[in-house]
């Protein structure tokens, strides 16, 4: 098995468990949004809980640029939401305003960013094993043949 192939699955693996983790975070904190959260965030945390799920299946299974470049997007906006969350709050949600030091938040924050680190990672990756234009394929097979 070459070096590229190992890491590859690697990278399928992690970007895998990172997304399943995010899904996880966010089960165990639903609760607490449908309770007291307004209806739209209970909604944004089941969308993610299931967005994360499929990620999860299509990036172990084919790993494709859309399915890192997805999980990317993905993990970026749900940093990004906690970020909002915690500095200008969201409509109707403004009792996190400065709790930074929530530990599952914190916990999400550390997942979403190593997916997101990940995912680029494998994207990279693939741009250098599969170029896509004509031009660069020619240029690719010229450069593997040259070794």
């Amino acid at each position: 098995m070459s070096v590229s192939t190992v890491t590859s699955t690697a990278r399928r693996t992690l970007v895998g468990m990172g997304l399943a983790a995010i899904a996880a975070i966010h089960v165990l904190d639903l609760p607490g949004k449908i309770e007291d959260g307004p209806t739209y965030l209970a909604i944004g945390y089941a969308g993610v809980i299931v967005a994360s799920l499929v990620l999860v299946e299509r990036v172990i299974v084919k790993g494709s640029r859309l399915d890192f470049a997805a999980s990317a997007a993905l993990a970026a906006s749900v940093f990004i939401g906690f970020v909002v969350n915690r500095t200008i709050g969201m409509p109707g949600a403004t009792d996190d305003i400065g709790n930074w030091l929530e530990p599952l938040g914190l916990l999400s924050l550390l997942v979403e960013g190593f997916v997101v680190w990940q995912s680029l990672a494998a994207l990279a990756g693939l741009s250098r094993k599969q170029p896509q234009s004509g031009v660069d394929k020619q240029i690719h097979e010229m450069q593997t043949t040259s070794h």
